[in-house]
């Protein structure tokens, strides 16, 4: 059986004029990407649209590719900007309607909510993740989704591995209290910070 020719070796067919090949790169990575898009977005048409907007950005920009790092930092580089463009693309839009303005106030429950209920309504790592402010969600998708070394995060997001380190930390604790759990040593959440938070 033959072995599969390496990104790199795809990436200069496809610039010396083989289309195929970067249909391969497409095939070869498109699942890691629309996860890591899904991950980071949260809905699965706009992680669809992210994939796409990534491997069409992709395109255009294969002859920078230098092959400085792996087609695979590359390529998970350009998809979580395509996440931001997507983001940023939606909070441009305008809002037609705001759900749950006009909705009544909920009941109040019982005086003293049952453990039980709280486990069974605690949110799944999936939805939890969504509350994770943006910046540390990134990183925590990378580092423990998609299992990429702090070294190779750091250079990908071009910032210093200390805040790679941090904004992993502190996007873990935001999950734990997403999803109702009290972090090791009873180390306080505080307030969430911004996205511009880099420490």
């Amino acid at each position: 059986m033959r072995t599969p020719d390496p990104d790199e070796e795809l990436v200069r067919r496809y610039l010396t004029g083989d289309p195929a090949a970067f249909a391969s790169l497409v095939e070869r990575h498109q699942t890691r990407m629309y996860n890591l898009a899904l991950r980071v977005l949260g809905n699965p048409e706009d992680a669809a649209d992210a994939t796409q907007d990534a491997f069409l950005s992709a395109l255009r920009k294969l002859k920078s590719f230098r092959g400085d790092a792996a087609f695979t930092t590359w390529m998970h580089r350009v998809t979580v900007n395509a996440c931001y463009d997507l983001l940023r693309k939606r909070k441009r839009q305008p809002m037609l309607h705001v759900v749950g303005d006009d909705l009544p106030a909920p009941e109040p429950g019982p005086p003293a909510p049952d453990h039980a209920d709280a486990v069974s309504g605690a949110l799944d790592a999936a939805a939890a993740l969504l509350r994770v402010p943006l910046d540390f969600r990134v990183v925590l998708v990378l580092a423990d989704v998609q299992d990429m070394p702090f070294e190779e995060i750091a250079k990908m997001l071009d910032i210093p591995i200390g805040t790679v380190k941090s904004r992993a930390h502190r996007g873990r604790l935001h999950l734990a209290k997403a999803m109702g759990l009290r972090p090791a040593g009873g180390e306080p959440l505080g307030p969430p910070p911004t996205s511009k938070d880099t420490s």
